[in-house]
């Protein structure tokens, strides 16, 4: 045909497409092909649709641009329709510009996402840490630090500064694991509270190198700690490499978080174990009082955790995985958030009763205890991770006034 001549009869492109049931552009059916400035393209294509567009895989014209791609490629008057099917591929763009039709590789032309800015990157390492979670290892060690105070009558500022960050280099490090190997095993999804990675913001790669900067610094705070503190290197060494092995091991490695051990592994970690280390930092040397301090402010830690798994609990069954959330189910989770909730109250009207008054300050926050349990009882779990970490904080905070204030030998064992 010559190139002048009309447009040739030709099927149209949805039924030429090997996807045949893909809307293109709203439209499906028959029409004959017309040549404008920009190209061949189908007349049953409906321009102002913001649908699917259609693009030439090696042929000569792109379907929007008209770009020329190669100087040997078949012209589409030379095509017959069944050449023609094999040239054009759909590419699905949504009005959010992120998802496809297909597989991805497989759709070749199909538009990339924007590259994000790196504001948005930055915004997207801070919310790949979790920060709101970050009152779970900054509580432990100001409740350590105000121990050794009791215990010592002196504390030492550089060394409380060197130990939180530390804990919080470590406690980061943690949860970018956790969202790697949430990511890798299909856990996260769009309605995650992290989607960095399910958004493609970040890169996985781009996480792990985080992670191991975050261990990285961790490390290093670690030697400096040993280099001013009095404690041996064999019992700052077990503590601090106890703590970062669990952070790790909670979802990479053995995985304890998908065998239903996460909960165990959390109530240690950042309760006993931070306490200690934070403590044995201070004084010079490792005592048994932290752990028996440390049981309030872990059971807080433990609620957190067990609420963000009782609102994950369809999700992470149907990627496989088991919590103690999903063992005991949704009535016996209600029970149990109760107790992680309630009994750090009791074990503080106790201390206040029987040793000081003082103590008394943690019970400030129970009205916000009352309302969480109230949201959790109507199983509305919008954002009750957060709050019950902003509970922890509170609390830990009081806590950590209360012992402070307390009268010198008022409290047993300091």
């Amino acid at each position: 045909m010559r190139r002048g001549g009309p447009a040739p009869r030709s099927v149209c492109a949805a039924e030429m497409c090997p996807a045949a049931r893909i809307r293109i552009r709203g439209v499906l059916g028959g029409g004959p092909a017309v040549r404008g400035r920009r190209g061949w393209r189908c007349s049953c294509v409906l321009r102002s649709d913001p649908g699917p567009q259609l693009r030439w895989r090696r042929g000569t014209f792109n379907a929007p641009s008209g770009r020329r791609s190669g100087a040997a490629a078949a012209t589409p008057e030379s095509m017959g329709p069944a050449d023609l099917a094999q040239k054009i591929s759909v590419s699905s763009e949504t009005p959010r510009g992120n998802e496809r039709n297909g597989s991805g590789s497989a759709l070749a032309g199909a538009e990339r996402a924007p590259p994000f800015s790196w504001r948005q990157k930055c915004a997207a390492y801070v919310l790949a840490l979790r920060p709101w979670s970050f009152s779970a290892s900054l509580t432990p060690v100001a409740l350590g630090s105000a121990l050794a105070y009791r215990a010592e009558g002196a504390l030492d500022p550089g060394l409380l500064v060197g130990s939180a960050v530390t804990v919080l280099a470590v406690h980061g490090a943690g949860n970018l694991v956790n969202t790697y190997y949430d990511f890798s095993k299909g856990i996260d999804h769009k309605k995650s509270d992290d989607r960095t990675l399910v958004d493609q913001i970040l890169e996985p790669q781009d996480v792990v190198r985080f992670g191991v900067f975050l261990y990285t610094v961790g490390c290093i705070c670690a030697a400096g700690l040993y280099a001013v503190s009095t404690l041996k290197l064999e019992h700052l060494a077990l503590v601090y490499f106890g703590g970062l092995s669990s952070s790790f091991l909670y979802t990479g490695g053995i995985g304890f978080k998908y065998v239903a051990l996460g909960d165990v592994v959390i109530l240690i970690t950042f309760g006993p174990l931070a306490v200690m280390f934070a403590h044995a930092v201070q004084v010079g040397y490792l005592s048994v009082s932290p752990l028996l301090y440390a049981i309030p402010l872990a059971l807080s830690t433990e609620a957190i955790l067990h609420s963000n798994n009782t609102r994950d609990m369809e999700s992470d069954q149907q990627a496989g995985i088991v919590t103690l959330a999903i063992l005991i189910g949704p009535a016996f989770s209600y029970v149990l958030y109760t107790v992680l909730l309630f009994l750090p109250y009791l074990i503080f009207c106790v201390l206040a009763t029987r040793y000081t008054i003082s103590m008394a300050l943690p019970l400030l926050t129970i009205p916000m205890a009352f309302s969480l349990e109230r949201q959790f009882r109507s199983q509305n779990f919008n954002k009750i991770p957060q709050r019950t970490a902003k509970l922890n904080l509170l609390l830990g905070l009081f806590y950590v006034f209360g012992i402070t204030l307390a009268p010198a030998g008022a409290l047993p064992k300091l």
